[in-house]
């Protein structure tokens, strides 16, 4: 499970019921479609993250999304938590059979900030690492690995992956 500073979900607002949930104000760049299937979150902590299992997540409307966490049934243990910032896992709702889904062709390529990438021609599956062929903006070919890491979520609704990529990946092969 890595830590992904760049994905905060959003902020603890309160202690939700006497069952040990919170409720999470969402970041606005999320909505209830951009919500990716949580197992684990991190939540900073003293400027560390720290890691949490998820047992339930409800999205209640708006940018609000309860949260309950393993281990932590009373509101006496969650309160601590209160104003903590909540930061998604690297991987978020990623299927576990990416790599042979050459049905990802047509799929844009967004990046944590929403800037458009551009869009999916092709998944080329080689023994080591599979990689996808994106056309850019500006028509031309970039691959990059496809790696669970490198994904934050995908929107099969709306054919959107959102990807935060290492830095300077994008301009090897332009």
């Amino acid at each position: 499970m890595a830590y992904n500073t760049h994905i905060l979900l959003g902020r603890i607002t309160k202690v939700h019921g006497y069952e040990g949930a919170v409720t999470v104000k969402l970041e606005k760049t999320f909505t209830e479609e951009d919500i990716p299937v949580l197992e684990s979150v991190f939540l900073e902590i003293d400027g560390k993250p720290v890691p949490f299992f998820i047992s339930e997540s409800e999205y209640q409307g708006a940018d609000i999304l309860r949260l309950t966490f393993e281990g932590y049934d009373s509101p006496g243990k969650i309160s601590e938590f209160t104003g903590c910032r909540v930061f998604l896992t690297t991987g978020g709702n990623v299927p576990d059979n990416i790599s042979s889904q050459n049905q990802l062709s047509g799929y844009k390529i967004h990046l944590p900030d929403d800037t458009l990438l551009g869009t999916i021609k092709e998944v080329i599956d080689h023994p080591e690492q599979s990689l996808i062929n994106v056309e850019s903006r500006d028509g031309k070919d970039i691959l990059i690995p496809l790696h669970v890491d490198f994904i934050i979520y995908i929107d099969n609704k709306k054919k959107i992956i959102k990807m935060d990529l290492p830095e300077g990946l994008t301009e090897i092969n332009r």
